[in-house]
């Protein structure tokens, strides 16, 4: 049995004061930082000129929208209609549907191959911008500064300049995302190989192997399975990018989700906003499975 030895009033007291002063002085830094906090948020509201009472006044167009698109113009709801009379309720709501799966598809392409491309590219510079392989300092600092340029400008902006460049089409889908991508993955990618165990590539050195090799046989075997995770991750991403990256004209199914909004088409709206989102949960599904096995996390 534990026996507790209570020290005398004298020995205890000095103890109990520096207890209450450090909790007065983490009390004191919670509220602080709270007040910080909260003016900071107070700020980013004048400065962004956000009205709080126009947001709840009009908070019922937003859920009076949400209930018209699932809406006929004949009256009931697209769901219902599906559920008492199948055959209409799905030709109606869904007469586009061939059109819009051609368009999903175009989508889906862009999304791979973008996420291909710049996953191409985000590999090979990441060994370069990694602070334990990079070959000098400035190669390190070019690297590291390219991937922030290409993963700071936002996906649409680049479909911009290439819809621009390149004219309307799913190419300036494709270039833009690989680009952001490879600015994305470039980081995390270097971030992985930074984290790794140095051993098995300085023993590459040491028996005589050149930078590749050591990439090669040293670097690789320990980053493979998360580089493919952070790919498969990066493409569900894409995916949603690219459902909207025909707002500017880069192709995919976005292009027909604008038009469907601006002509207030309400039930052609919900019906792409359903294929998208169940496309995007099956790819979520099934990329998440997948991570898991090469990682190990679902054993």
């Amino acid at each position: 049995m534990t026996t507790f030895v209570r020290l005398p009033d004298a020995q205890l007291l000095p103890h109990v004061l520096t207890y209450r002063r450090a909790l007065a002085a983490r009390r004191r830094q919670t509220i602080a930082a709270m007040i910080v906090l909260g003016l900071a948020i107070i700020a980013a509201t004048v400065m962004a000129e956000v009205d709080v009472l126009k947001l709840v006044a009009n908070f019922t167009n937003f859920t009076s929208y949400l209930q018209r698109i699932f809406l006929f113009d004949s009256g009931p709801y697209t769901g219902q209609l599906v559920v008492l009379h199948p055959g209409l309720g799905t030709d109606d709501w869904f007469w586009g549907l061939p059109k819009w799966l051609k368009l999903l598809g175009e989508t889906l392409l862009i999304a791979y191959l973008g996420t291909a491309i710049g996953a191409a590219f985000a590999f090979i510079f990441s060994f370069y911008a990694a602070d334990n392989l990079g070959k000098s300092r400035t190669t390190r600092w070019i690297t590291k500064r390219l991937l922030e340029f290409c993963r700071t400008v936002p996906e649409l902006v680049f479909a911009l300049i290439f819809v621009v460049a390149f004219g309307v089409g799913a190419l300036a889908g494709v270039l833009a995302l690989a680009i952001h991508t490879t600015g994305a993955l470039g980081k995390l990618f270097s971030e992985v190989v930074e984290n790794i165990d140095m051993k098995p590539a300085d023993g590459v050195i040491a028996s005589g192997g050149s930078w590749t090799e050591m990439v090669r046989f040293g670097v690789l075997p320990q980053i493979l399975s998360n580089f493919t995770s952070y790919g498969l991750l990066r493409f569900e991403i894409n995916v949603r990018g690219a459902s909207i990256m025909g707002f500017v004209g880069a192709g995919g199914i976005g292009q027909e989700l604008l038009t469907a909004i601006r002509k207030f088409y309400y039930a052609d709206v919900s019906a792409i906003l359903v294929l998208i989102i169940v496309t995007v949960m099956v790819i979520d599904v099934a990329t998440e499975y997948v991570r898991h096995h090469l990682t190990g996390a679902g054993r």
